[in-house]
C-alpha cells in the first residue's frame, strides 16, 4: 500500500489562508475527477503540502455532510471550482469544537480565494452569500440533512448499503471508525529490541506508546519518522497492526526439508512492509530463506528496494530478489530457458478496494464505484487461479486485502475453495474490521494499559495445499 497519510500537520501558518483554501478546493476538484489524493497532492508545492493535506483530509473525512449542505444552499450545481471551494469552506465549517478557524475569518478568507483565482472570480459575491446563509441559518440546515445516509456517514450510499448486507451486527461501527484518523502504529525489529525495550527508548525520547500486538506499538502522537529511536538502522518500521498480521501467518508451520532452503513468495509486494517483515522473522529464529518480492510497478519497486535497504536483512541465512513482474504472468519471470519454482509459500496481497483503511486514506471513499468491487474480484480470482499452482504440495497460500466487503474476502476464498478440493482453510482470521483504540482528537487516558487494540480492516486466508496433490 501506499505510505501512511494519517499523521496530520497544522496548516501552514505563514502561508495567507486564502491560499491554502483555494489549493485545498483544486485538490478536492482533482479528487472528485478520479485522482487520488496522493497524487494530485504532488501538485501542490513542497512547502505547503502538509498544510493542504490536513485541510484536505478534514474536508474528505466530512465531504457527504458538506455536499449536502451546499445542496441546500445551492440547488442548482455551481461550477466544479466554485463546488469545490464552497463545500470545502463548509467542510471545515462543520463542527465549531474541531474546526480550524473562526467562522467568519473562514468566510472572508474563501471569499478571498474566490476572487484570487480566474476560474471564481465571477462567483465570488455567490460563495459570500452561500456562506453567511449557513451562519445564519447553521442549525436549520444541519438538522434538514442530518437523516440523508450519505450526510449522516459521509460515504457514498452504495457503500453504506454493502456494509449492512455484509456486516448487519457492525456496519455502524465501521463507519464510526471511519470517520477518525488513524494511529500511527510501529513494528519493532525483534530481531535488535523487544517490544519492552523499544517502549523504554521511545520514552527517553520523549514519546509514550502502547503495544496494540506482538511487535506493535501505537504511539499517543504521530512523529516524523526520523524523531523514532533507531528507525535508519531498521529497529523499527511504521505498519498497521492488522498488515503486521501477514508475515507470521504465512510463516506459520512452514519448514524446509533438511539442507534446503524455504522459497517464499510475496506476490503483490509494494511498498515492502510485508516482506521486510517476512525477512525480519526469519532472520530472527535463523531460517534460510529465499525470498522474492514481486511487483508490476517497477516505481514502487525501487520503494521495495529502498525499505530493504534500510533494514539490511540480506545475508547468508536469508536473501530477497526484487523482481518488477506481472504476478499474473508466471512464464514472464521464468522466460524459455529458466525452470519453474515452486514455493513453500506465496503471500498474495491482492489489489483491491481498499474499503479497510479509509481512517488512513479518506479519499477512498469518494473514488470507488460500486462496480469497482465485481471488477476487483474477478482479478482476485484470476491472481488465486494463476498462483495456486506454484505452491508446492504441502505448502501455503496466504490470501489477504485491506477490504471489508465480502466480495474480495469471504465470499472469494469459499469460490475458490469450491474448485480447488486439494485446499484446506487453515485456522486465519477471515475478515478483521478496522478498530480503533481511541480519538486521537480527545483526551482519553488509557496510560494504565498494556495493550490496546487498534488497526485497519483486513481480510486474511491461509489455504494450505494437500501434500497429495
Amino acid at each position: 500500500m501506499s505510505v501512511n497519510l494519517s499523521v496530520t500537520s497544522a496548516p501552514t501558518p505563514s502561508v495567507p489562508l486564502w491560499q491554502q483554501l483555494q489549493l485545498t478546493a483544486q485538490v478536492l476538484q482533482a479528487v472528485r475527477g478520479g485522482a487520488s489524493a496522493t497524487r494530485a497532492l504532488t501538485n501542490v508545492p513542497a512547502a505547503l503540502r502538509p498544510g493542504v493535506q490536513s485541510l484536505l483530509f478534514h474536508v474528505l473525512r466530512v465531504l457527504g455532510q458538506a455536499e449536502a449542505l451546499r445542496r441546500k444552499l445551492a440547488p442548482r450545481n455551481p461550477p466544479p471550482p466554485v463546488d469545490a471551494l464552497l463545500c470545502t469552506a463548509l467542510a471545515l465549517a462543520l463542527d465549531a469544537e474541531q474546526a480550524p478557524y473562526e467562522p467568519f475569518t473562514l468566510v472572508d478568507q474563501t471569499v478571498e480565494a474566490a476572487k484570487r483565482q480566474s476560474a471564481t472570480r465571477g462567483q465570488a459575491s455567490f460563495v459570500n452569500a452561500c456562506l453567511r446563509r449557513f451562519l445564519r441559518e447553521e442549525n436549520e440546515l444541519m438538522q434538514s440533512v442530518a437523516q440523508e445516509p450519505v450526510a449522516r456517514w459521509n460515504h457514498p450510499r452504495w457503500w453504506i448499503d454493502r456494509l449492512r448486507k455484509d456486516h448487519p451486527q457492525h456496519w455502524q461501527g465501521i463507519l464510526q471508525t471511519n470517520a477518525g484518523r488513524a494511529s500511527m502504529t510501529l513494528r519493532v525489529n525483534t530481531g535488535q529490541h523487544g517490544w519492552r525495550d523499544y517502549q523504554d527508548l521511545l520514552v527517553s525520547a520523549g514519546k509514550s506508546s502502547v503495544r496494540v500486538g506482538e511487535q506493535a506499538l501505537m504511539l499517543r502522537q504521530p512523529c516524523h519518522v526520523d524523531a523514532l529511536p533507531g528507525f535508519s538502522s531498521g529497529a523499527v518500521s511504521v505498519q498497521d497492526a492488522g498488515a503486521q498480521l501477514a508475515a507470521p501467518l504465512l510463516l506459520q508451520g512452514l519448514s524446509a526439508p533438511t539442507g534446503e532452503r524455504l522459497k517464499l513468495l510475496d506476490a503483490c509486494a509494494a511498498p515492502g512492509g510485508k516482506t521486510a517483515h517476512l525477512l525480519e522473522l526469519l532472520q530472527a529464529s535463523g531460517t534460510a530463506a529465499d525470498v522474492v518480492a514481486m511487483d508490476i510497478d517497477a516505481e514502487r519497486c525501487t520503494r521495495i528496494d529502498d525499505t530493504l535497504r534500510r533494514l539490511n536483512l540480506n545475508s547468508s541465512t536469508v536473501t530477497a530478489q526484487v523482481l518488477v513482474a506481472d504476478a499474473q504472468a508466471p512464464a514472464q519471470w521464468w522466460g524459455p530457458k529458466t525452470p519453474k519454482t515452486l514455493y513453500d509459500g506465496i503471500l498474495l496481497d491482492a489489489p483491491c478496494t481498499a474499503s479497510g483503511i479509509v481512517r488512513r486514506h479518506p479519499d477512498v471513499r469518494w473514488l470507488r464505484r460500486e462496480s469497482d468491487v465485481n471488477q476487483l474480484a474477478v482479478i482476485q480470482a484470476g491472481l488465486l487461479s494463476v498462483l495456486w499452482p506454484l505452491v508446492k504440495p504441502g505448502g501455503q497460500l496466504l490470501y489477504c486485502t485491506c477490504s471489508v466487503f465480502k466480495a474480495e474476502g469471504q465470499d472469494q476464498v469459499a469460490a475458490f475453495l469450491r474448485h480447488h478440493p486439494e485446499a484446506r482453510l487453515a485456522e486465519s482470521p477471515g475478515h478483521l474490521l478496522p478498530v480503533a483504540a481511541w480519538n486521537p482528537l480527545k483526551s482519553t487516558d488509557n496510560s494504565s494499559q498494556d495493550e490496546a487494540i487498534d488497526h485497519d480492516g483486513f481480510f486474511y486466508a491461509l489455504l494450505q495445499k494437500s501434500r497429495q496433490s
